[in-house]
């Protein structure tokens, strides 16, 4: 990758998207600008339809913007090959989702092993790099369960630990507490917010849950395939408590 000096860790330039053609075309993305420097948190957000899932997509290189620029570390991600693009995703990203996507008959540990198996990993570096991320994500001693054995927070535990086995630099999440009750979404919010302060990971999330966005340092909000606003955010943990007036 490219040394992009001041250049933030993404940008985005005048990024449109368009689906179908002619008559029936759909633009979902109108010319959206984006900076995001290396270790924010980011939380999107927007209406059905306003363009916050295509932008995930765009961002996470799983989809091509039909016009603009993007650039991830100085490197123009939309002249990049489906390969490179697919190598630059194994390389500095990792992907959590609502449904957590796990193989039923599999292990915690062999769910998390996965993408070190798609990097021609040796076994026991996959072991032991499994082992720590489940650490990380507070299942010491769960490696061994199959997601049948595990309680919906604990599934999308197992899906983080995967997402930052390979240590990545940006996490990307979407609707990543869609499927979990209260306690259980905060738990998990906790869990991205150690892993961005503590970690550096930066974190990308798509939520429509406002009490879930208020764990992020910025909100961004798309209308219309634009960003309506992008706002810094006081981190909920950070905030004082009523009780004792300290950080959470």
């Amino acid at each position: 990758m490219t040394d992009t000096g001041t250049l933030p860790l993404i940008r985005l330039r005048n990024i449109t998207k368009t689906y179908g053609e002619g008559a029936t075309a759909f633009l979902a993305l109108r010319g959206v600008d984006l900076d995001i420097e290396a270790g924010d948190f980011v939380a999107i957000m927007g209406p059905s339809g306003s363009g916050k899932s295509t932008a995930m997509n765009t961002l996470g290189c799983l989809d091509v913007p039909s016009g603009g620029e993007y650039l991830f570390r100085g490197v123009h991600v939309e002249n990049l090959s489906r390969d490179e693009r697919a190598r630059l995703r194994r390389r500095y990203m990792g992907f959590v989702f609502q449904g957590f996507h796990l193989l039923a008959r599999t292990s915690a540990q062999e769910n998390v092993e996965l993408p070190l198996v798609y990097r021609g990993e040796p076994a026991a570096q996959r072991h032991e790099a499994a082992r720590r991320a489940l650490d990380k994500v507070g299942l010491k001693g769960w490696e061994h369960h199959t997601p049948a054995e595990l309680s919906g927070g604990q599934q999308q535990r197992v899906a983080i630990a995967r997402a930052i086995v390979t240590e990545p630099q940006v996490l990307l999440a979407d609707e990543p507490t869609g499927n979990l009750d209260t306690q259980r979404s905060h738990e998990i919010m906790e869990l991205l917010w150690r892993l961005n302060t503590e970690q550096g990971i930066t974190v990308l999330m798509v939520t429509h849950e406002p009490d879930m966005a208020v764990y992020a340092r910025r909100i961004v909000r798309f209308v219309d395939g634009v960003v309506a606003s992008d706002e810094p955010n006081e981190p909920l943990l950070l905030r004082p408590t009523p009780e004792t007036g300290h950080v959470a």
